[in-house]
């Protein structure tokens, strides 16, 4: 990658999950009326054609990992688990009180945390068969759930399998010792090794690894390492990105300085490197961050233009409404966003009340809805077009301003009506979104509230 260019556009930005990112939404959320209204607008229209997704947030962990960014919750009792799972299935059942009599259709369910596998194979058997008894399985949903290697057993597998289950995300990072032990992840690469081979032979059919580069100490020699391990293991697919370095809002990310993590030379050094030994191995670059192997539905879902992306990241299911679930769990409408309450105790209180947890949101403008599909499509398609008339606005015709020097800089290329990320401007993806963040463009933050985007 052009040095010049790495340091003209390392900037802090948005990973462009949601437009407006969460920062910008309005100060005050949707009512519980209006939010009722926005999710049976999307489930009346979208129900029987496409279905829902849902997002179960299962936030607990037994220890911290100071790299992780997520909303979690540091305990070793897990009598927490019962409760939890009662509250999550109360606040489904809010939402199957709203649909009345029609049955929701699950096209999608996703198990984040946290750490998922905290809990017990049982619990999780009561959390899946309870969300699934007022609903109906689509013949094509995707079940998937994030494992740690360092807990999740063979009953894990072979429970969640029976149920449905055929993904698994596993959270490597890296496999360097070194760098495992500052960020507190304890596992090891034969745990790694197993729990893969044990779910393929149990008959998981889509693998995928995470893997992280900018954490401190990590050298490009570890990376080179630990991605010959990657993909002799051959994952299906594998998230490979860049560390947040935000101990602003985790600080749990102060067990280090920035003078540990490399420096932008050096961390895109690791990059490279670690990209390179994919490409040989025969990954193909789908999205932002994510590369896949020609078998893989990801890979598929974009070479056929269908690839989604919303909270969960990356995904071939593309339905309107999401459902989220538990604590800090966001939901998406499409017209409209909530997050639930952070903190377990706050999520429990609102729950317990008859409340559904709604901590912020944003109910999106016309504008709002227009700028989110250009961000979509070229997250997914590293393209977006507009036509002659019809579905423009001014913030469009800024958003092409601001691209100018991008396009000087063969970071994109201007077609008629239309704009192309070339392979050159794929690495700076999030900043080509940023050109069109009205919202961004319009309230430049006080303090940083994004990690660089390198």
């Amino acid at each position: 990658m052009d040095k010049d260019l790495l340091f003209k556009y390392n900037t802090p930005g948005p990973r462009y999950t949601s437009y407006p990112t969460v920062p910008y939404w309005q100060k005050t959320p949707p009512t519980q009326e209006k939010w009722q209204e926005l999710v049976m607008d999307t489930f009346t229209a979208s129900n029987e054609k496409e279905g829902i997704s849902l997002y179960i947030h299962l936030p607990f962990c037994e220890s911290l990992c100071t790299y992780c960014g997520c909303n979690t919750r540091i305990t070793v009792n897990h009598a927490v688990e019962t409760r939890y799972v009662k509250a999550v299935l109360r606040e489904w059942d809010m939402y199957v009180s709203m649909f009345g009599e029609t049955k929701p259709v699950i096209r999608e369910i996703h198990l984040g945390g946290g750490t998922p596998t905290f809990f017990s194979p049982e619990n999780l058997e009561k959390l899946i068969l309870g969300l699934l008894k007022d609903s109906l399985v689509d013949p094509n949903a995707r079940f998937g759930f994030e494992a740690h290697p360092g807990n999740t057993t063979e009953e894990h597998l072979q429970t969640l399998f029976d149920l449905g289950f055929r993904r698994i995300s596993i959270g490597v990072q890296d496999f360097n010792p070194i760098v495992l032990a500052i960020i507190n992840r304890k596992q090891t690469y034969e745990q790694v090794k197993d729990l893969t081979l044990r779910a393929r032979e149990i008959g998981y059919t889509s693998v995928n690894f995470d893997v992280i580069y900018g954490l401190p100490y990590q050298k490009a020699c570890y990376m080179m390492e630990t991605m010959h391990r990657v993909v002799q293991l051959k994952p299906d697919r594998i998230a490979f990105y860049s560390y947040a370095h935000v101990p602003w809002i985790k600080p749990g990310q102060r067990n280090f300085t920035e003078q540990d993590l490399p420096d932008p030379d050096k961390k895109m050094a690791i990059y490279e490197t670690g990209r390179n030994v994919l490409e040989l191995a025969g990954y193909q670059d789908i999205g932002m961050d994510h590369f896949a192997l020609k078998t893989d539905e990801l890979y598929r879902a974009q070479q056929e233009m269908r690839l989604h992306r919303n909270f969960m990241g990356y995904t071939d299911t593309h339905t309107k409404l999401l459902i989220g679930l538990g604590a800090s769990a966001i939901s998406d409408s499409w017209s409209g966003y909530v997050q639930n309450e952070k903190k377990v105790e706050d999520y429990y209180a609102r729950i317990e009340a008859g409340e559904l947890p709604i901590a912020r949101g944003h109910e999106l403008t016309r504008e709002d809805l227009i700028i989110r599909q250009h961000i979509l499509r070229l997250m997914t398609q590293f393209e977006t077009s507009w036509p002659k008339a019809g579905e423009v606005c001014m913030d469009l015709f800024k958003s092409i301003e601001r691209l100018s020097e991008m396009e000087f800089d063969e970071l994109i290329e201007f077609q008629p009506f239309s704009i192309r990320v070339t392979e050159k401007g794929r690495p700076f993806v999030r900043n080509i979104c940023m050109a069109f963040d009205a919202r961004l463009w319009e309230k430049q933050p006080e303090a940083q509230l994004f990690s660089q985007t390198i």
